[in-house]
């Protein structure tokens, strides 16, 4: 009985070939944008963090004090007693880290010597540069080159010149792609750089680096020394220390303890990034929302196709019940057509959405996607996203199958044999 109904299902799906190529396409169409939307949101949110994670500070000390905790004065006190403030307005200071060895060396300890991979003292500091005719706001970021290098692999970064014109010069400067383009700079040519306090310093540009981060692409990266005498520090004061940890993931613990025992604000690269990546967040959220509906349309045309059928093949279904086949087989029928095709449909649109994000990946386009800047686009290859979207489009057509299953269960034979003789 079993193997009878499958003969009849299969006969009514190929009995109606356009219209079952129809609607196979359809759900086709519907697995193929879902994977392809899916696998562009994912990837570029994975390519962000992958990014983030090989290029930039995992966490960073960052020069702010944490404010002290608040002291009742007034506290146990008569109600004659009073608590007076003098000169409590002051002038904000600009942020650092004082004596950042202290900060080294503690990073040196046992305790975090496990944890903590390289550590990179740094000063940040807005200038203007100038080439010729075109000057440009950049931030020009300070640095050890040896620590940097272990925290960011700028050398590896580097499209033009190599890191060792930039150990051997004190004024040398390291130019991200986006400044080299917009000051039209290339590998040693001359920039002026002219401080807050309007002191202008000549520079040589020892090479250029994209990283595809396009914040830190429109920076510009120099000695440690020379950021300090832009900003006007002393040699043991910085903006901050970047650091590279162990376990980049579960990193706030860490980060914690860090605050807890130099007494400065630690940021994660997950905090200090976290709009983009609640905003990553939402868009997916959103794009798996409107896509799904373009599934439950597939599942309509599934059903479209089943009353259909039903209600051409009603004489049929009556025969069948009159020889003894069941409401519930009649059920079992008309589902398992419903599941053959949205079975059909979603593998053949798995299929295409591998062509589809093949194509997108490979493209030979540079594009700005979001904070980044790639060739083609940043796509995911989780397998997972195939087999959840073709296991959801088989349900939701298998699903939508019910409804004219259901009236071909409840067609009465007698009924249905009299009028057809009519």
């Amino acid at each position: 009985m079993f193997r009878t109904l499958i003969d009849i299902a299969i006969r009514h799906i190929l009995g109606r070939k356009r219209q079952t190529l129809t609607t196979m396409t359809g759900v086709a169409v519907s697995t193929l944008v879902l994977i392809t939307t899916i696998s562009l949101t994912r990837g570029l949110l994975d390519s962000f963090s992958d990014t983030i994670i090989d290029a930039a500070p995992h966490i960073t000390v960052k020069g702010e004090k944490l404010d002290p905790i608040p002291v009742d004065l007034t506290a146990g006190t008569s109600a004659g007693q009073l608590a007076f403030v003098e000169d409590h307005i002051g002038r904000d200071d600009r942020e650092q880290v004082r004596n950042y060895g202290r900060v080294l060396d503690i990073l040196a300890t046992p305790e975090f010597r496990g944890r903590v991979l390289a550590s990179s003292p740094y000063v940040e500091s807005q200038v203007m540069a100038v080439k010729g005719s075109r000057n440009q706001p950049v931030l020009v970021r300070g640095v050890l080159i040896e620590r940097e290098e272990a925290i960011t692999h700028i050398g590896r970064s580097l499209t033009s010149g190599d890191l060792t014109l930039f150990r051997k010069s004190p004024d040398a400067i390291l130019v991200g792609r986006t400044v080299s383009r917009d000051l039209e700079v290339g590998l040693n040519d001359a920039v002026t750089v002219i401080s807050s306090d309007g002191k202008s310093h000549e520079c040589k540009v020892a090479g250029v680096f994209f990283t595809g981060v396009n914040a830190a692409d429109n920076s510009v990266v120099s000695s440690l020394k020379f950021a300090q005498m832009l900003e006007g520090f002393p040699a043991n004061k910085v903006t901050g220390v970047a650091l590279k940890v162990r376990d980049p993931i579960r990193n706030a613990p860490l980060a914690a303890t860090l605050q807890r025992m130099t007494g400065y604000n630690c940021v994660t690269w997950q905090k200090e990034n976290e709009s983009v990546l609640m905003l990553f967040a939402r868009i997916g959220y959103i794009v798996v929302s409107l896509v799904a509906f373009v599934g439950i349309v597939s599942g309509f045309g599934v059903a479209n196709i089943l009353v259909t059928t039903v209600f051409e093949k009603s004489r049929d279904i009556a025969i069948m019940k009159s020889f003894g086949f069941s409401s519930a087989q009649m059920v079992g029928l008309f589902v398992f057509e419903g599941f053959l095709v949205g079975l059909g449909g979603a593998l053949l649109g798995g299929l295409l959405s591998v062509g589809s994000i093949s194509l997108l990946a490979n493209l030979p386009i540079e594009s700005s996607q979001g904070p980044l800047t790639k060739t083609g686009f940043a796509m995911s290859w989780n397998p997972w996203y195939f087999f959840l979207v073709i296991v959801v489009t088989v349900a939701i057509s298998t699903i939508a199958a019910a409804l004219p299953s259901m009236r071909a269960a409840r067609l009465e034979p007698v009924k249905v044999l009299r009028e057809a003789n009519v």
